[in-house]
């Protein structure tokens, strides 16, 4: 009965029609409900794979960031917080708590001093007084004796390095890198025999703050003083000096002059650093010409400004300069007799701005301070080849006294 009513509709062609009408519309229903589906699966799946490519992006901006931060070579594979970037001086117990949080009674500015156990009674002296003013101290022990300073007060208090016939040059290219001494704002790294009667630390920090000095010195009392640079010395009436004015004889200064020892300028027995001028002054350091001769005359390029406000001499705090020999033997060699066997071999040294020492005496035979002199001289002149070398190579070296178009050298920074 059903089969032959099934064949019965076929038959008829009214209802063939209705079949095939209810075909087609099934099959655009189907097609219709696959496109739909489709569109609406990759419409869905769109915000997905917009998710993904953002965090990618993110990753990516992320990584970018982190090349192009700054850091210290080698700490790549420690978090950043945790890197101890700076150090200091300061002693720490073997027990109890530290409370780091109170840096009120902290030093803010350090002497290093080099010192030989010949002149004990001075740099006791120099040292004391400085410890009362709140200093930090490091000694530099050039002879080796250390033990015969502990009958001192002060001994166990201060941080003592010992390398035998070394000079503060030496010793401070080593033990006196700018991340080590970056909590202190100012840096006095002075010789052994000098006479501080009339000299108070924290006045003469209090007065270059003042005066906004990145680079400079106590002035020299003339009557009692070995002087080598008339700038140097003291001026009465006087709070702090920049120049120096002499219209004749050797070593002439006009009102025009405006470069080192005549303008800007410091001598190398008792200099004194600000923070950020040290840490230029540390890379100018030669590590194997231990004399320091020369540097001073470029010392200005390190003032954190201009050298002919930045660098000067303080009047009011003033030091006696003994013009003791350390290094090469305990005889008190002149500098004119010194200057004459030097130039005897090396005519060509120049010392138009020498100036005659206060006191004379012979060299000895078999004195090697002759021979540490002449050291010197020669340090000097490899010194200032370099130099001549190092601004011919460096395109990008821009020198801020010389008088040309500044604007011809661009280069990036490259700092990090």
């Amino acid at each position: 009965m059903k089969t032959s009513n099934f064949v019965s509709i076929l038959s008829d062609p009214k209802s063939t029609k209705g079949v095939a009408t209810v075909i087609i519309l099934a099959t655009f229903v189907c097609g219709f409900y696959f496109l739909g589906t489709a569109f609406f699966a990759n419409d869905f799946k769109i915000p997905q794979r917009s998710e993904m490519e953002l965090k990618d992006a993110g990753n990516r901006t992320i990584s970018e960031n982190c090349k192009n931060r700054c850091r210290p070579p080698g700490s790549g594979g420690l978090p950043e917080g945790i890197l101890a970037k700076t150090s200091d001086l300061h002693m720490r117990p073997l027990w109890g708590s530290v409370n780091d949080s109170n840096h009120s009674d902290r030093s803010v500015s350090l002497l290093a001093i080099a010192a030989g156990i010949k002149q004990k009674n001075l740099v006791n002296k120099i040292i004391t007084k400085f410890l009362e003013n709140g200093f930090i101290v490091m000694v530099f022990h050039y002879d080796g004796f250390v033990d015969q300073w502990y009958d001192l007060q002060w001994a166990s208090n201060v941080i003592h390095i010992s390398a035998m016939n070394q000079t503060k040059w030496w010793f401070a290219k080593r033990f006196l890198h700018p991340d080590i001494v970056a909590e202190y704002d100012y840096i006095f790294l002075w010789d052994e025999d000098l006479d501080i009667e009339h000299f108070d630390p924290r006045r003469y920090v209090s007065i270059i703050k003042e005066e906004e000095l990145d680079i400079s010195q106590p002035a020299l009392d003339p009557r009692k003083s070995e002087i080598h640079h008339q700038i140097t010395v003291r001026r009465r009436n006087s709070k702090v000096h920049r120049r120096y004015i002499k219209l004749k004889g050797g070593g002439r200064c006009y009102d025009n002059s405006t470069g080192p020892p005549c303008f800007g300028w410091v001598e190398m027995m008792a200099p004194v650093f600000s923070k950020a001028a040290w840490r230029c002054a540390w890379y100018l350091i030669q590590n194997d010409l231990i004399h320091g001769w020369g540097i001073d005359f470029q010392l200005g390029y390190c003032a954190q400004g201009d050298r002919k406000q930045k660098v000067g001499v303080v009047d009011v705090e003033y030091i006696v300069h003994l013009g003791v020999p350390s290094l090469g033997g305990s005889n008190h060699a002149s500098n004119e007799s010194l200057i004459d066997h030097v130039n005897s071999k090396n005519p060509t040294i120049d010392t138009d701005n020498r100036v005659p020492p206060s006191n004379h005496s012979d060299i000895h035979a078999g004195d090697d301070r002759s021979e540490v002199r002449r050291q010197s001289y020669i340090e000097m002149r490899i010194f200032r080849r370099r130099w001549g070398e190092a601004v011919k190579n460096d395109k990008c070296w821009v020198n801020q006294y010389a008088d040309h178009d500044r604007s011809k050298k661009k280069c990036g920074s490259g700092a990090c």
